[in-house]
């Protein structure tokens, strides 16, 4: 069986266990949960129960990036998955979207997902855009990121062959990683909701909106030229 690591960055959040718990609770059971404290100054005792069945790792705070990266450096698993620590798998996600990247012998992709608000109430199912072919998916990414972090899986060779996140990103790192990996994988989507992405005040998107729209432009044009052949490539194949 293939083992799959569940890496959680956490930096002062009241929903850790909630993360934790949903990490451990899945029905594919050859997983490893690796908790990064990212130099947390509260809410850590919530990880205290848990700490028997999750590598937990603690480092000075320098952002998720950092603690994705030393969570990558710490695992064993085959595959990645990475969960926020305000955010909950559905318990059978691992398994579904293992079972679908084997199906096609997959090396990266990412699932829908619903929206919950601070109490766990559901606020959106099938919240996601998602798109029918993939120049659609790739004019939309020269936009913006349509991928949940949170809904990525990917096998950790990928790593090896283009690097781990990029630190010196606060906000877009997972953007940045994104537009690495497609120009040398095909990124598969599962059309089902695994993830339960969470919607409240201390959410960085909300808070830090000012800092990801400037990393955004950056990416833009870092990499737009290479979207752009990519996307004539596969106009051109799609001709013939």
């Amino acid at each position: 069986m293939s083992r799959v690591s569940i890496i959680i960055p956490f930096y002062n959040c009241p929903f850790i266990d909630q993360a934790i718990e949903s990490a451990l609770n899945q029905t594919y059971k050859n997983v490893e949960v690796i908790v990064v404290n990212d130099g947390s100054t509260e809410y850590s005792e919530k990880i205290i129960p848990f700490k028997s069945q999750i590598r937990y790792l603690e480092k000075e705070n320098g952002g998720t990036a950092s603690a994705l990266n030393l969570g990558i450096k710490n695992s064993t698993g085959d595959y990645f998955t990475w969960l926020s620590s305000d955010d909950i798998y559905y318990k059978d996600k691992v398994l579904k979207q293992l079972t679908f990247m084997k199906e096609k012998n997959a090396y990266f992709s990412y699932t829908n997902y619903s929206l919950i608000n601070a109490d766990n109430h559901d606020i959106a199912q099938m919240a996601g855009k998602y798109f029918n072919n993939k120049i659609d998916v790739l004019q939309n990414l020269r936009n913006e990121n349509h991928i949940n972090g949170c809904t990525v899986m990917m096998k950790m060779q990928v790593f090896s062959a283009i690097g781990i996140f990029n630190e010196n990103l606060k906000f877009t790192q997972d953007y940045d990683f994104w537009l690495r990996a497609l120009q040398n994988y095909e990124i598969y989507y599962l059309h089902d909701q695994l993830v339960k992405y969470r919607v409240h005040n201390r959410m960085g998107t909300r808070r830090f909106s000012e800092y990801l729209i400037k990393e955004v432009e950056i990416l833009r044009e870092r990499y737009d030229d290479k979207l752009i052949r990519i996307i004539n490539h596969e106009k051109k194949h799609m001709k013939n």
